[in-house]
């Protein structure tokens, strides 16, 4: 299959003798200047809210991250300022390169596997794109059958926290590197059992994202991206007694835990 055109995601490069250390002391992830798959991270605000987050791999010198683009803009302007006087250049690749995801390998570009399952994340020059699909619904199937929800499709800005979107279950966080923005909050949670909601598979859906899952009487959270009648929600654990009485819209629907799934429904976390 031919790498799919994603407009969706903005790429950024960082590179110089201290993007290494920025990054890793700024985002969840254990970002190093090594080969290998991308790894998940999140830029967090110092409540642990998300602000931003994506894929980042080590290629040509230098690191490759892609966010959603409706946050492009505010995640340049965060790291220009934890930046300060580091020999960093951060390289804003919105109008020159294009981000693109495959199955099947790439012949253009900087590619790096998705660790989460799903194919590899491509970046490319513009011009160099030509061959590439034009964007259709098959990574967000991909994505929603194994339960990774995605900024701009699932959720916003300062809308959840890391431990939510399950970012400790795929490795997007690195809990022995030290500090970073957000850390406290997130070891909190981690050490507290504090994570009340969690991503869910909800399938059976006549309905748009942003509706409400309800069980019983009560909103546990709401669904994200549909496809085929299937989307990634953030749910309250604890208010998922029976989970096949659960509707959307009024409607019955099912859920599923996520392949990576550590939790069950009905956990009632510990509270901060």
């Amino acid at each position: 299959m031919p790498t799919i055109l994603r407009p969706s995601r903005a790429a950024f490069r960082f590179s110089g003798p201290e993007a290494q250390k920025l990054l890793f002391d700024v985002v969840t992830g254990r970002l190093l200047a090594e080969p290998g798959p991308a790894v998940w991270w999140a830029l967090l605000s110092p409540q642990g809210k998300v602000q931003a987050e994506g894929l980042s791999g080590w290629a040509d010198g230098a690191f490759w991250l892609d966010v959603d683009h409706s946050v492009a803009e505010a995640f340049l302007r965060k790291m220009k300022l934890y930046r300060l006087r580091a020999k960093v250049e951060i390289d804003d690749l919105r109008q020159t390169h294009s981000v693109g995801w495959t199955f099947d390998g790439w012949t253009e570009g900087v590619g790096h596997a998705d660790p989460r399952g799903l194919g590899e994340r491509v970046i490319a020059e513009n011009a160099a794109t030509a061959g590439w699909l034009p964007p259709d619904d098959a990574f967000a199937r991909h994505r929603i059958a194994a339960g990774v929800p995605e900024q701009g499709a699932d959720f916003g800005v300062d809308e959840v926290f890391a431990h939510d979107i399950g970012l400790d279950l795929l490795d997007g966080i690195d809990f022995v590197k030290g500090c970073y923005i957000g850390q406290e909050v997130v070891s909190r949670m981690k050490h507290r059992g504090t994570a009340r909601r969690r991503p869910v598979i909800v399938s059976g859906i006549d309905a748009p994202a942003g509706t409400p899952v309800v069980a019983g009487s009560r909103e546990a959270g709401t669904i994200g991206e549909v496809v085929d009648g299937r989307a990634v929600a953030i749910i309250r654990l604890d208010r998922i007694t029976d989970p096949s009485s659960v509707t959307v819209a009024g409607k019955p629907v099912t859920l599923e835990l996520p392949p990576y799934a550590t939790y069950q429904f009905g956990e009632v976390g510990a509270e901060e």
